[in-house]
């Protein structure tokens, strides 16, 4: 097996870190508002895709029909969604976030990203300028990659 480049090699440190704080985050954000991570993964689910068919959560987290709509009951019960009829298909339903839903996440993204701002206090201007440049670009790398996804 060759050995990662040093980009590689600094891209994996980099993911290894934001992804142990930005899941920590996320971790204790969930488990502050009474909901299990896999309730809190069908509101970002939500979130990012819309409106979304109790089949597409289940196919999503690769779970049965009947236990995407248990996750999905405490979800409805407590307001963050929606449950209709399919208007194409009334035996399929339709999931979406409700106002409070919605207001929940943004919560969540505002605790989930409260380290960076720690973080950019550790760098000079400069620093922030060269960092924000490359994200640029690696963001837009990331982007075409999923379109072909």
């Amino acid at each position: 097996m060759t050995k990662p480049s040093p980009f590689t090699q600094s891209l994996r440190g980099w993911m290894d870190v934001f992804m142990h704080r930005s899941m920590r985050g996320w971790t204790r954000f969930a488990k502050s508002t009474g909901l299990s991570m896999p309730q809190f993964s069908i509101l970002m689910q939500l979130h990012h895709k819309g409106i979304c068919g109790m089949s597409e959560i289940s196919e999503r987290f690769d779970i049965t029909n009947a236990a995407a709509s248990q996750l999905a009951d405490k979800l409805v019960q407590s307001g963050y969604i929606e449950r209709a009829e399919d208007p194409n298909d009334r035996r399929a339903k339709m999931l979406q976030l409700t106002l409070k839903g919605r207001e929940l996440i943004e919560a969540g993204r505002t605790e989930r990203y409260r380290w960076l701002d720690e973080l950019q206090s550790k760098l000079t201007a400069e620093e922030k300028l060269k960092v924000a440049e490359s994200l640029k670009v690696l963001t837009e790398a990331a982007k075409q990659l999923e379109e072909k996804a």
